[in-house]
């Protein structure tokens, strides 16, 4: 399997060539030059297989260069109960992302894909222990060593720091935006102790953060020189590991792959949803994917509108759903390259606007009306919305939402065709954002027991400005 630039003007690698990279010489994302067919024969035949060996059937169609022996084994180690349980016994633990059906609305089940079982009680974690597995694996392979420069709006940050915290090789440098995270994510990056680990809170908000990234990754010198690598959604070794639970979400709703089900995703960058659309690019009989954002809209006017306009920093608002506070959708990109025809040069194009006006505009274009063969659909939850749909779950069906799950079955309640089952992505536990439960519910969220003193602990974080070359000086004086 080869990867091409979204913007056409990098050569063509291999999965292990990209996987320690980012973002292309040209500063595009990387894709695969094609997406790997899977038929309804295959997918029945994967039935029953565990979380680890569907990870193969799903993860071997794009990473060729790994022997299937070493790519079983670190799969293996990676998906099992003992890591995916949040310290909690659950009877179907052995499924690592069950379904936990709610019931019936009109006329058909709405369903929550448990996501948040590992490590960081976050959905982040399941592409992120993977992640740090790949990377010591292919690091040990090569004799190299390295940086991780990340960006986090709440989640990603600390899936990162847990998965590489020890890692030989690697060391994670993570900005994220001061004061705009809960506590307890604050709290979960911040008090980690390990040397291989530097926390950098930004004066700003993630946009702010996200752009320094991208800076630093496109600065190819002091990239090269500093061996920097990512694991922001823009790493396509996090994307690819998302599509597995698409097919296993499919696989447990469903008896034969004669039956369509709908995925709805709470998506700030677009990395979640964007392992839904190559799920179905794949051949999953998924009907609708629907992205449900918060009040920082940009992604849900583009689907209504086909006008994208990402917003400036002072534009993006502080949320109760604080991981889709993000006006400029990262893996966005992704999608426009694939339905503008996979044309390197026209996504250049649109992007370049995007980076001298803010934004594009195809409302008027052919592609525009063409975009439903996608199956995408949209819609945005408030402040209040967060707070009637997590008191509404608790009091119909005993169950205790956190916020960004509570904007996307908000929005699912939206988009419901009877027959066709609607799974909700779940994003995190509820304790993550225990301020607003409080606030919806009028009692706390259960936390589970290694974070229970989690805000007590000493806590290990540098201040910096939104400014690229600080990053850079960090960096290079904590490399000894």
């Amino acid at each position: 399997m080869r990867y091409q630039s979204t913007r056409g003007n990098s050569p063509q690698q291999s999965f292990l060539e990209i996987l320690l990279g980012g973002l292309a010489p040209d500063g595009g994302l990387y894709l695969p030059v094609q997406y790997p067919k899977v038929t309804t024969a295959q997918l029945d035949s994967w039935r029953g297989l565990s979380y680890a060996d569907l990870a193969y059937e799903v993860l071997s169609l794009y990473s060729d260069d790994i022997p299937e022996a070493d790519l079983r084994a670190l799969l293996r180690k990676t998906y099992t109960e003992q890591v995916y349980c949040n310290g909690r016994p659950q009877d179907n633990a052995k499924d690592i992302t069950p379904i936990h059906w709610l019931g019936e609305e009109h006329g058909t089940r709405i369903g929550l894909l448990s996501l948040s079982n590992g490590p960081t009680l976050a959905f982040k974690d399941m592409a992120m222990q993977l992640l740090g597995n790949l990377f010591e694996y292919a690091l040990k392979k090569k004799g190299q060593h390295l940086n991780i420069l990340g960006a986090t709006s709440g989640d990603t940050g600390s899936a990162a720091e847990y998965a590489m915290r020890g890692k030989e090789g690697v060391k994670v440098f993570m900005l994220s935006p001061r004061g705009k995270m809960s506590a307890f994510q604050s709290a979960q990056m911040y008090s980690l102790q390990d040397p291989n680990i530097f926390n950098l809170a930004v004066a700003g908000v993630f946009d702010d953060c996200q752009d320094i990234v991208k800076a630093v990754s496109n600065d190819h010198a002091f990239k090269a020189r500093n061996q920097i690598g990512t694991v922001n959604s823009i790493n396509w070794g996090r994307v690819v590991a998302q599509v597995v639970y698409y097919f296993q979400g499919y696989l447990l709703a469903t008896k034969s792959s004669a039956e369509k089900v709908s995925f709805t995703v709470p998506s700030g960058n677009f990395g979640n949803v964007c392992a839904g659309h190559i799920a179905r690019m794949m051949g999953l009989p998924i009907e609708h994917l629907i992205v449900a954002t918060n009040e920082n809209d940009v992604l849900d006017e583009f689907f209504r509108t086909g006008i994208y306009r990402a917003r400036k920093s002072a534009e993006t608002l502080h949320t109760s759903s604080p991981s889709m506070d993000i006006s400029k959708a990262s893996n966005f990109e992704r999608f426009v390259f694939d339905f503008m025809g996979q044309d390197g040069k026209a996504t250049a194009g649109m992007f370049k606007q995007v980076d001298e006006t803010g934004g594009f505009d195809i409302s008027k274009d052919a592609v525009f009306k063409d975009l439903s063969k996608y199956g995408f659909q949209s819609g945005r939850s408030t402040h209040e919305n967060r707070l009637e749909t997590i008191r509404d779950i608790d009091q119909r069906y005993g169950v205790m939402i956190d916020t960004h799950t509570a904007d996307g079955v908000k929005v699912a309640r939206e988009h419901l065709q009877a027959g066709i089952p609607m799974i909700v992505l779940e994003t995190a536990l509820p304790i993550k954002f225990e301020e607003t439960i409080e606030i919806a519910l009028g009692r706390p969220a259960e936390c589970p027991p290694a974070f229970k003193d989690i805000k007590s602990k000493p806590q290990r974080v540098e201040n910096i400005d939104a400014d690229v070359n600080q990053v850079k000086a960090f960096i290079t004086t904590h490399l000894g």
